[in-house]
């Protein structure tokens, strides 16, 4: 269902590598009946994958809501745009951090409440509607997430002594920590003919503002503002296949150009666009 080979960098620095979020729960969704288009939904679940934590139990530990509004724009544009919200909380939520003593890598553990904001607009074009033959595919999404509790930083390897614990005494070191960091990306979809597509997506991040109280002595994090470009072709010779050929210049890695090339291949069975069977 996606339109380029991987998720954006924001979902996988949102919600981790798999690019996604899902959650043992409910949902809860009504769309108006109104002659504008109007959505809003609720889901609450166990809150156990990113940015949550498992927390081995019974209960909810996060809860979601959004809100979309749409409409079409004569008979060859259409319109959706939108706001989400997701509050969840952690325990230990595990992270590694450059020293700053300059010796082995230090452990960083959160405990308290994430929340994260979500603003996302999709705009489509087809002449008088019908997509088969041209139709164009502008979105993009804007994500703010902040985060507030605290950090324990202690030793990765027992034997070995850092900031936190010198003296490898199994000790941790306690303070408040704070975060706001966002990202966005746009990108674009034409397809040119009944079996071409091409695209182009920009991906950026901003690492943001974070304070990690008294341990911020302790450990090395820079800010940080990852960025990829990604151009996308691809063909589909049949409702069922598709192959795909992209590109992508990846600089999420400080310091590293990484150079992506993607060869594709999509096969559907079952159901699909043309028979719901």
């Amino acid at each position: 269902a996606w339109d380029f080979a991987d998720a954006p960098l924001i979902y996988k620095a949102m919600f981790g590598e798999h690019g996604s979020y899902a959650q043992d729960g409910v949902q809860l969704k009504w769309v108006a009946p109104t002659p504008v288009f109007l959505e809003f939904g609720t889901d609450f679940g166990r809150g156990q994958n990113f940015p949550g934590t498992d927390r081995n139990r019974n209960g909810g530990n996060a809860g979601a809501f959004f809100a979309h509004v749409g409409d079409d724009i004569g008979s060859s544009h259409s319109w959706r745009a939108g706001v989400s919200y997701l509050q969840t909380r952690a325990k230990d939520r595990e992270a590694h951090f450059e020293d700053a003593g300059g010796g082995d890598e230090a452990v960083g553990g959160f405990g308290g409440r994430s929340r994260t904001w979500i603003a996302d607009f999709v705009w489509k074009w087809a002449p008088d509607g019908n997509p088969k033959y041209r139709n164009f595919k502008l979105q993009g999404e804007y994500f703010v997430r902040r985060e507030r509790g605290t950090f324990t930083c202690s030793n990765e390897e027992q034997d070995l002594g850092n900031s936190c614990d010198p003296g490898n005494t199994g000790a941790t070191v306690v303070s408040d920590y704070r975060s706001r960091q966002s990202g966005w990306y746009l990108q674009g979809v034409y397809q040119f003919s009944p079996n071409w597509r091409a695209g182009l997506r920009y991906d950026r991040l901003d690492s943001g503002r974070r304070d990690f109280g008294i341990n911020a002595a302790n450990i090395v994090a820079e800010d940080h503002k990852p960025k990829r470009v990604t151009l996308m072709a691809d063909y589909r010779w049949s409702e069922f296949a598709r192959m795909r050929l992209q590109f992508a210049q990846d600089k999420s890695m400080r310091g590293l150009t990484d150079n992506q090339v993607w060869l594709q291949y999509i096969m559907s069975l079952g159901a699909h666009g043309a028979h719901r069977f």
